[in-house]
C-alpha cells in the first residue's frame, strides 16, 4: 500500500516520563522495577501519529512542541514496541534519530487510563493496516475471492417437513358431528317403503284427491297431542262483495265451482 501524504494524530497524552534502561543480558522480558522510576531522564508529551501503514510515537516539549525523540513503529506488537513484565503503566520504546541509529529508552505513565488509550491507539491502528492489505489483494485478484454458490448441484434434493400440513387436512376432512338439538322441533324420517309424499294444505284450505275433499293434516306436538290446522272464518257480506266476481264462472262452463277448490 502506498502511503498517503497527510499525517493523523492517533493520541496525545500531556504527561509522560522517559527512563534510561539497563540492557538485557538475558532473554526475559523488562522489567521496570529496574529502572529508577522516581528519577526520569525527561518528562514531556507524547503524540502518536499515523502515516499510512507506520505509526509514530513523538517524544515532545510540553511548551513549545519540540520533538525530544521519535520511535517508528511497523507493526504492533513488536521490537518497536515491548510491555514490561512487572506493570501494565511502563513500556520499552525502539527510538531512532534518522541517520540510522538506534536506542531502547522506557517510558511511562503517571495515570493507568493513559497507559490503556496508548496500547488501544496502536492495536486499533494496525487492526485498520491488516483491513486495508487485504482489500487491497481482493481488488488486486477478485476471481480468487471465495463465491457463495447458492445452486442446487446434480442429483441435490431437499426435503420438506409437511406433517403439520397433513395433519390440517386430516382435521378438515373429518368434520365433527353436530349434536342433536334439544330445544324446538325435529325433522322426523319419511314413512317406510313410500315413493309420495302428502301434500300439506296451507291452513284453512282443503286438498282434493280424487275428487273426494280431505280435511286438513293435523299438526303434531311436541307433547304428543294432536291440534288441528284453525278453521277459516266464514266470510262475510263485505268480503262476498270483493272476490264475488271470481267465484262466477267468466267462460262457457258451468258457474259451479270445481271439486277440490274452496268457495271463499
Amino acid at each position: 500500500m502506498e502511503e498517503s501524504g497527510y499525517e493523523s494524530v492517533l493520541c496525545v497524552k500531556p504527561d509522560v516520563h522517559v527512563y534510561r534502561i539497563p540492557p538485557r543480558a538475558t532473554n526475559r522480558g523488562y522489567r521496570a522495577a529496574e529502572w529508577q522510576l522516581d528519577q526520569p531522564s525527561w518528562s514531556g508529551r507524547l503524540r502518536i501519529t499515523a502515516k499510512g501503514q507506520m505509526a509514530y510515537i513523538k517524544l515532545e516539549d510540553r511548551t513549545s512542541g519540540e520533538l525530544f525523540a521519535q520511535a517508528p513503529v511497523d507493526q504492533f506488537p513488536g521490537t518497536a514496541v515491548e510491555s514490561v513484565t512487572d506493570s501494565s503503566r511502563y513500556f520499552v520504546i525502539r527510538i531512532e534519530d534518522g541517520n540510522g541509529r538506534r536506542a531502547f529508552i522506557g517510558i511511562g505513565f503517571g495515570d493507568r487510563g493513559d497507559a490503556f488509550d496508548f496500547n488501544v491507539a496502536l492495536q486499533d491502528h494496525f487492526k485498520w493496516v491488516k483491513q486495508q492489505c487485504e482489500f487491497a489483494k481482493q481488488a488486486q485478484n477478485p476471481d480468487q475471492s471465495p463465491k457463495l454458490d447458492l445452486g442446487f448441484k446434480e442429483g441435490q434434493t431437499i426435503k420438506l417437513n409437511i406433517a403439520n400440513m397433513k395433519k390440517k387436512e386430516g382435521a378438515a376432512g373429518n368434520p365433527r358431528a353436530r349434536p342433536a338439538s334439544t330445544g324446538g322441533l325435529s325433522l322426523l324420517p319419511p314413512p317406510p317403503g313410500g315413493r309420495t309424499s302428502t301434500l300439506i294444505p296451507p291452513p284453512g284450505e282443503q286438498l282434493s284427491v280424487g275428487g273426494s275433499l280431505v280435511q286438513p293434516a293435523v299438526a303434531p306436538t311436541s307433547g304428543g297431542a294432536s291440534v288441528p290446522w284453525p278453521q277459516p272464518k266464514p266470510a262475510t257480506a263485505a268480503t262476498a262483495d270483493i272476490w264475488g266476481d271470481f267465484t262466477k264462472s267468466t267462460g262457457s262452463t258451468s258457474s259451479q265451482t270445481q271439486p277440490g277448490w274452496v268457495q271463499f
